[in-house]
Parts: structure tokens; sequence; C-alpha cells
């Protein structure tokens, strides 16, 4: 149905969005800073999906869309950029509220290093393939970037709780892929990605994911230090 998509959407917002309000949690202090940092990385990520799409490297079902469209994506497709990033920063400011888990930082070489090798094998062994190219270059620059240049000491912790975040990430990008539905919201290209699917979804788009989870988190992080707020 038409709603279908914007159902998620709502579903995977809602409680985050309540629950910000928790005096325990009070996530709402750091709306501004969330509003900045998801907007400034969704620029980008929102560049990405309108090329992709323009090469149809993956196309959208009108059929569980609103129908409005801009610059090829249906709004739906734009939200998602600020939704799902939301409940994950939310997700990961509670977790983090409470457990601060400060000797993860020592295992940030090993994840980076280890990350990095994979990435660059896959990237270089599937060169013709498109989606899983620049998702293994855009990842390998963010790693880069956030171990090296910016020395964040957070990527473990961050990578631990995405993999919490996965137990979500299978039932909204199920739905998109086409699990629990009769035809996917978003289909592939087989040509373009490995064809490796995490149930319906594609393996790449976990790696998507986690990259804008990982930059939303950094700027998130900026913002909210240079507003001073605890």
């Amino acid at each position: 149905m038409a709603y279908t998509y914007s159902l998620i959407l709502f579903f995977t917002v809602i409680i985050c969005f309540i629950a910000s309000f928790d005096k325990r949690i009070q996530f709402n202090k750091h709306f501004g800073s969330f509003i900045k940092a998801g907007f400034l990385v969704a620029i980008p990520f929102i560049a990405w999906d309108v090329w992709f799409t323009a090469l149809g490297v993956w196309w959208f079902n009108a059929d569980y869309t609103l129908g409005i469209v801009l610059a090829g994506l249906p709004l739906e497709e734009i939200l998602f950029f600020i939704c799902i990033p939301f409940s994950c920063i939310f997700t990961f400011y509670t977790i983090d509220k409470y457990y601060k888990w400060e000797v993860l930082s020592a295992f940030n070489n090993i994840l980076v290093f280890v990350s990095i090798i994979i990435l660059s094998v896959v990237g270089l062994l599937n060169v013709d393939k498109i989606y899983t190219l620049i998702t293994a270059i855009v990842t390998i620059v963010t790693l880069i970037y956030l171990h090296f240049i910016v020395k964040a000491e957070w990527i473990t912790k961050a990578s631990i709780i995405f993999t919490i975040l996965m137990l979500g990430f299978f039932p909204v990008n199920g739905i998109l892929t086409g699990s629990f539905i009769e035809n996917p919201i978003v289909n592939y290209n087989p040509k373009d990605f490995l064809g490796i699917r995490l149930f319906t979804i594609p393996i790449e788009d976990a790696v998507y994911g986690y990259t804008q989870f990982l930059l939303v988190l950094y700027f998130f992080k900026q913002f909210k230090y240079s507003n001073h707020e605890k």
C-alpha cells in the first residue's frame, strides 16, 4: 500500500522520539546538534542516492510510496536519511550515557586496520560492481579520517552499538528489500552489487548504513561539544 514506506519510518522513529523526553535520558536537549549533523551528512548521501537511482543501480516501487518525488527519489527515501540516523544516534547516546566502555578504545587500531584491508580487497576484486566499489571506498575514507586524522576514540564502541542496532536494521531494511511484503520497495540491479544478502538485504546496505552512522555520530559529537551540551 502507498503508506508502507512512511509507516516504516514512523515506527522506526516514534519510540525513540518519545523516549528522548524521558528525564533520565533527555536526548531532546540535543535535537539541535542532531539536526545539524543529520542534515550535513544527509546531503552527500542523498546526492549518492540520486546518482545511483539515475544510473539504475537501484529503483523504487511506487506502489509503496506516497508518490511525492524529488530529484528522482520518493519523499520517504529522503526522510530515511534523517529518521534512521535519529534512532541510531539516540541509541548510541542512551547506551553511552550509562555504559562508558572506555576500554574498547584499545581495539580501535585492529578494528580499523582489519576493516580497511577487507574493504580494500573486496573493492579491488569488484571494480565492476559500482555499489560494492563506492561503498568500500567511502567506508575506507571515513575510517581513515576518523581514526588517523581526528583520532576518534569511540570507533569500536560505535561499531559494537551498530551491531546491536542490526536487530532493528533487519526488520526495517528487510521490509524495504522485500521481506514480509509481496514485492521489494527498493530493487537492486544484480550486476552492481555482490549478490550476498542478509535475508533479503544486500550486504552493502549494512556497510553503507554503518558509514552513515559513523559520520552522523562524529558531527553530532562535534556540534554537541561546540554548543557545550552535557
